[in-house]
């Protein structure tokens, strides 16, 4: 997976800027090619609207070169003044490009006579000067005598289409948005693929880390109770009575102790299948903290540590299920004497607000890096404290308070500082009286 990881990212990396390269040579292509398609329509426009008025126009007129043709001269009557106004020869043209489907092109126009400009539109002449934006059709207007014996018209019709380069690029309106939309549901999916790969290698990850510890979990008692049970088959142990019980003993306690892995591996299983069943009853929490407190009062002595119990919540009636939360204490002191250190100090005190009974377990242990602070509820997960084996556990016991707090509809934040220790505070809704 490591190796072929990098491979794969390259190779859709590789694939995604080729497929955008090809999608702008394609779009540059058509950009060219709907450029020409639009001023095939104007130039076409054009040709309709002088062959139209050319039958309004006399066969013998003077003759005046192309080249002395000069629009912004407004003197000067054509002959169709005759015959249209303005507005209706806009009309006119108007239709024109409504047949050529250029309905929503703004565009003005000027009839050329003579060599001046005449029935101009009124924003012609502004519009004129603007060649960057604009685009200018000039047609020659056709009687059968010019065009039969060559002669060079007198009269041209103009038309001026305005924001030339926007009518383009509105043409192309949904051929870009499609492209855009597909490229960007390609992305998301690369992105998709990526994080997929990986969180199933976080996963793979997670898993062997999980194995190596249950395998470690379970080895230990099975090799204690192992040593106990030759010890039972000597003939002077048999004999005797207090070694008999001391062996006997512990068989029974690494017994609990594999079946108390078996529970927490099971509950890890059921809490995945949202399994969580919650017997909620009124419940003082002081009398639970207390209670889960003096279990762990024997361990603590073992390692020369101490609990500091400070309750100075005023009420502690909360609607709870007792097991999960004598579980929720007990997994947050147990957390705090795994990762301790040398002089074991846990504080754990209790206060509230008007809502919410507030549970604080402080202790001096190792602390967290931010990363792990962020990490610390996921499943599975374990802060690295340099050896795998030297904390115990499967990395469930703080998705699990997350999970019973959350069933509560209760929160739980931490702070942590690497090397001086971790606050977990949990925030449980209070019955009021």
């Amino acid at each position: 997976m490591k190796k072929i990881f990098p491979v794969i990212v390259v190779l859709i990396t590789l694939s995604l800027l080729g497929l955008i390269a090809l999608q702008v040579s394609w779009f540059k292509n058509l950009l060219i090619v709907q450029e020409q398609q639009l001023e095939y329509k104007i130039e076409k426009v054009g040709g309709i609207v002088s062959a139209d008025l050319g039958k309004y126009v006399p066969s013998t007129r003077s003759v005046v070169p192309f080249d002395d043709i000069d629009p912004y001269n407004p003197s000067g009557r054509s002959m169709l003044t005759r015959f249209f106004s303005v507005r209706e020869l806009r009309d006119r043209i108007q239709k024109v490009f409504n047949d050529n489907g250029l309905k929503h092109v703004n565009f003005e126009f000027a009839i050329i006579s003579n060599g001046n400009a005449d029935l101009q539109s009124p924003g012609y002449f502004e519009e004129l000067q603007d060649t960057i934006n604009n685009k200018a059709s000039i047609t020659p207007i056709l009687t059968g005598s010019e065009f039969d014996s060559g002669l060079i018209p007198n009269e041209h019709v103009t038309i001026i289409v305005l924001d030339f380069q926007d009518e383009l690029y509105q043409s192309l309106t949904w051929m870009i948005l499609g492209a855009v939309l597909f490229t960007l549901i390609i992305l998301t999916a690369f992105f998709l693929t990526v994080r997929t790969l990986l969180t199933q290698k976080k996963l793979s990850e997670i898993k062997s880390d999980f194995i190596n510890n249950m395998t470690h979990e379970f080895k230990t008692p099975l090799a204690t109770i192992s040593l106990a049970v030759d010890a039972l088959k000597n003939e002077k142990v048999q004999h005797d009575k207090e070694k008999m019980q001391y062996f006997g003993n512990i068989i029974k306690e690494e017994n609990k102790r594999m079946n108390k892995h078996v529970e927490t591996i099971l509950q890890a299983a059921l809490m995945d299948k949202q399994e969580l069943k919650l017997n909620f009853k009124s419940l003082h929490a002081h009398d639970v903290i207390t209670k889960v407190v003096d279990t762990f009062r024997l361990q603590l002595d073992e390692k020369s540590g101490r609990i500091e119990l400070t309750l100075n919540a005023r009420e502690d009636l909360i609607n709870a299920d007792e097991v999960h939360f004598t579980n929720l204490v007990s997994n947050l002191i147990d957390n705090a004497i795994k990762y301790s250190k040398d002089e074991l100090a846990i504080r754990v005190y209790t206060h509230c607000t008007n809502k919410h009974f507030i549970l604080r377990v402080e202790d001096n242990g190792i602390g967290m890096s931010k990363e792990s602070v962020k990490r610390i509820f996921e499943k599975f997960f374990r802060a690295h404290t340099g050896n795998i084996h030297n904390v115990k556990g499967f990395g469930l016991g703080m998705s699990y308070v997350k999970t019973v707090v959350d069933a509560h509809k209760g929160r739980i934040r931490v702070d942590s500082t690497l090397g001086r220790g971790s606050v977990f505070t949990v925030e449980m809704p209070m019955i009021r009286k």
